[in-house]
């Protein structure tokens, strides 16, 4: 039985949230609340809307409808500074315009918190160096980021999210590129830095039994304005999946080991 959760420790809350694009409607009237110490995934089909979903819970874009609040705030009424040192959020690809030392781009997620002339602390390179030593990064510190191959690019990238020490954290297909080790690894990072008082994390993925293995909590979208939320392995059932793809799934046990693979035909 799930503890009943204290309204205090709520850290991200959709009222009624409504988004659309163009004529199709991707989510309708969505309300739910996500709560401190949960790790989300975001699932659906291509086009469901996780994208979106994301961005307006990070406040990049606005709703048709309804609203998002954090801290029981709306999103609308903080202020940039205050936001970024409360949420962070990891895009689905990032561009390097120029050449720079990995360090130095993880260190950029650091601005939030620098004072006076803007110059960073040793606590803000101590923090940059945790971030690459919880992804297996230490070694790339001094990489030329423009060397790097997608995969480790996009590590790099989840080092920067969680170097910028936002209790919230909203990560846009942060597996992608990656091969299944580092795919592992990097969910188990997270479960690590997700386990410390105050943080909540969201995370859009197509791997529906590794978010079954690492996930707290689900999310899934229907593509038709619909949604399912709460403890992972009620949500990322064969029947709702099934239905939200539009392909039949099937749930294999092994002992204590379950999988969701594609029903014979």
């Amino acid at each position: 039985m799930m503890k009943a959760h204290d309204a205090s420790h709520a850290a991200l809350s959709a009222q009624r949230l409504t988004l659309r694009a163009g004529t199709r409607t991707l989510l309708e009237a969505f309300t739910h609340t996500f709560y401190e110490g949960e790790l989300w995934c975001v699932a659906g089909p291509n086009g469901a809307g996780k994208t979106t979903l994301l961005a307006t819970l990070a406040g990049l874009l606005q709703p048709s409808a309804g609203q998002v609040e954090l801290d029981g705030v709306r999103l609308a009424d903080w202020q940039p500074l205050p936001l970024a040192q409360r949420r962070a959020l990891m895009p689905q690809s990032a561009a390097d315009a120029f050449s720079a030392s990995v360090l130095d781009i993880v260190m950029l997620n650091r601005f939030p918190h620098l004072t006076g002339w803007g110059w960073e602390r040793e606590a803000d390179r101590d923090a940059a160096h945790a971030a690459l030593e919880l992804l297996g990064l230490a070694a790339f510190a001094t990489r030329d980021v423009l060397s790097l191959s997608g995969g480790e690019r996009q590590r790099v990238a989840l080092a920067a999210v969680l170097c910028q020490d936002a209790p919230l954290l909203l990560l846009d297909e942060p597996l992608s590129h990656l091969d299944l080790h580092h795919q592992i690894d990097c969910l188990e990072a997270l479960g690590v830095w997700a386990h410390e008082p105050g943080r909540t994390v969201l995370f859009s993925c197509h791997d529906l039994n590794l978010a079954r293995r690492f996930a707290t909590h689900a999310l899934l979208l229907d593509g038709d304005g619909g949604a399912y939320a709460g403890p992972v392995h009620d949500v990322l059932t064969p029947a709702l999946t099934s239905r939200a793809f539009g392909y039949p799934l099937i749930l294999i046990r092994d002992g204590e080991h379950e999988a969701l693979i594609p029903a014979p035909r």
